[in-house]
């Protein structure tokens, strides 16, 4: 058999056997209408990396591994995820090799080392071929990047896209046609950076939209702005707990748990609250998008880690604010430090503390999880100083125990068994029966130590609970294909518990509230009354917006959920774009661009130890 007919054979044993395989082990299935097109694109791709391969046996197993990439890789992504690999995942594979272990770092790492390496190996220019080759990918690659449109116009109009709907996007395609137009979707869809007159425009519609407080006026400490503009800022603490996949599984009934899984005594004190649960932005992943919101006020809106590459200035966030103001601010992790760039973006947001793995002694771990109940201890043994001084600080914790796939240490023996055989539902709802209780003791000893400080917990995102969301489907949650959510679906998609306890006030009442706007909802608990970035996302009238990539979903005022995917739009969803479409260009001129829009003040000189007043406010918004 001629050598030149090895790519083609190469390509068709390997496509049947990954198509197989993402079939029956990851029910990822490629449309059989969209197989030819995905085969020959992937069959070009073969011959050109033949012509530029030396020995005929590293090409091989090149290709092999490429197309394991392409579509085993894929198919992985989507059964854990709900959607494909995106071009921004190649700025989050740091985060992924640093929290794989064991067999699982070493199956993510071998693989792209082994291409690496083999492409350097085995390059070669011997053969005219290999210049056509060159020449053909040079081209392509210029094209994707400098002329993305003339490949996404002609083959979106024949394909189609959904831009919320990235699994549909790659079983319409196929692995190689999905990655190359994501490819050049990434470039034609690369942030823009406003001008002056984009940005200050923007900011100006968000700041003069006709808007009306979408908290309760019981959550808040005064009857209304008038009377919230006549006090004084207050200083109090604030201690903001991010519970990794914290959750209640008591809703998966086809579980049938022996025992309930969350806490009784944590379970009562939620549901002072009426069950308030946060909005995230995420869903089993991606901590740092939630994060985010929490501490800097806006949404995160694209399926991206916004700590990596678009948190490029320095901002007042939250922890800048109440810095300016004489507190003292703290972020704990017993993670790595440089995950999810938090260093630099820690640095960026405000905090002048950042406590990270080694700086905790790790005498009680769940592998190589950190458990809840020692990392609350040791921040307590560090902030005590703060509280017996009466410091005011932002003390900001981010747990790490409750990460997939749940393991437990011989201190905490399995409590709660399950029907389902699912295993992480099991796994899962006896990881929740530790972090419940432990948090709830965090809770009241915080309470007594510091009365009158804000405590706010909430679940980061939901749990991974198997393939294509199976723990869910079994129970009917959700359905495996996020195509197929319905309005309730999705709100049940990125709702976790939520509970912000005002001091002696306790529990607020605050219903379902995206992440983005916390922080505002904490100032305005401290009678701050300066201008601030989250004066930009404050609520519009009579709904609350939840971005997700490629769409975003309303809870109106009477409760119900209308979902904004694509044309033809509903009014609240005409009003809700509109407002997001302002959003985005704040938000890239703040946390990447000149910060036309950032607010102008100058931070009070407080005197030691506690600020009482403020010395001045400036207002004017968008000034040069």
């Amino acid at each position: 058999m001629p050598l030149t007919l090895l790519p083609l054979l190469s390509t068709t044993l390997l496509y049947v056997l990954y198509y197989l395989i993402s079939t029956f082990k990851f029910d990822v299935q490629i449309l059989t209408a969209s197989v030819p097109y995905d085969y020959l694109l992937q069959l070009v791709v073969a011959y050109a990396l033949y012509a530029l391969s030396k020995r005929v046996w590293v090409f091989l197993v090149l290709h092999a591994l490429l197309m394991g990439v392409l579509y085993v890789g894929n198919a992985v992504k989507i059964s854990f995820f709900g959607g494909p690999i995106m071009p921004d995942d190649v700025f989050a594979l740091q985060s992924l090799l640093l929290i794989l272990d064991g067999w699982r770092f070493f199956a993510a790492a071998i693989p792209l080392a082994a291409i690496a390496s083999l492409l350097l190996f085995n390059f070669t220019m011997r053969h005219w071929s290999a210049y056509l080759a060159s020449l053909a990918v040079i081209l392509l690659g210029i094209t994707v990047v400098y002329k993305p449109s003339t490949i996404l116009d002609p083959l979106d109009g024949y394909f189609g896209n959904s831009v919320w709907d990235q699994r549909s996007n790659y079983v319409w395609r196929g692995a190689t046609l999905y990655t190359l137009l994501e490819s050049a979707r990434y470039f034609a869809a690369a942030e823009v950076i406003p001008d002056a007159d984009m940005a200050q425009e923007a900011a100006d519609n968000l700041l003069t939209a006709h808007r009306i407080d979408a908290i309760p006026v019981s959550a808040l400490p005064v009857a209304s702005k008038n009377e919230a503009a006549a006090k004084t800022f207050t200083p109090r603490n604030i201690h903001i707990v991010l519970l990794e996949s914290f959750w209640d599984p008591s809703v998966l009934k086809k579980a049938k748990y022996k025992q309930n899984p969350l806490s009784p005594e944590f379970r009562d004190l939620w549901k002072s609250a009426e069950y308030s649960h946060a909005l995230s932005p995420v869903f089993g992943g991606f901590t740092a998008n939630s994060e985010f919101e929490v501490l800097c006020g806006f949404p995160a809106v694209k399926d991206a880690v916004k700590f990596e590459r678009q948190l490029l200035n320095d901002v007042p966030c939250l922890p800048h604010l109440l810095a300016d103001k004489g507190y003292r601010t703290i972020a704990s992790h017993p993670n790595v430090p440089v995950f999810w760039n938090r260093v630099n973006a820690y640095k960026r947001m405000g905090f002048q503390t950042y406590w990270s793995l080694e700086d905790f002694v790790q005498d009680d771990m769940n592998r190589e999880f950190m458990s809840d109940n020692t990392l609350y201890r040791q921040v307590l043994e560090k902030i005590s100083g703060s509280l017996e001084a009466r410091q005011p600080m932002l003390d900001y914790i981010v747990t790490y125990f409750g990460h997939w796939n749940y393991p437990l240490s011989e201190s905490r023996p399995n409590k709660v068994s399950s029907s389902s055989e699912i295993e992480e539902v099991s796994a899962y709802a006896n990881t929740v029966y530790y972090k419940s209780r432990e948090l709830l003791a965090f809770i009241n000893d915080m309470r007594k130590r510091d009365p009158d400080g804000i405590i706010v917990v909430f679940g980061d995102h939901l749990p991974f609970l198997g393939e294509n969301f199976a723990g869910y489907v079994e129970s009917g949650v959700l359905t495996a294909n996020r195509s197929e959510f319905t309005p309730a679906m999705f709100k049940t998609y990125v709702s976790t518990p939520m509970l912000i306890i005002d001091g002696k006030r306790g529990p607020l009442k605050i219903g379902s509230l995206p992440l983005y706007q916390v922080p505002k909802l904490l100032l305005d608990l401290l009678n701050f009354n300066e201008p601030s970035i989250m004066d930009y996302t404050a609520p519009l009238p009579g709904m609350r917006v939840r971005p997700l990539p490629g769409l975003h979903f309303n809870i109106l005022a009477d409760g119900t959920v209308d979902m904004c995917k694509e044309p033809p739009y509903s009014d609240a969803c005409q009003l809700s774009s509109r407002w997001l479409e302002n959003v985005s260009i704040v938000s890239n001129d703040i946390f990447m661009g000149r910060q036309f829009t950032r607010p102008k003040y100058v931070p009070e000189k407080q005197p030691e130890p506690m600020p009482t007043e403020v010395a001045v406010i400036q207002s004017v918004v968008g000034e040069k």
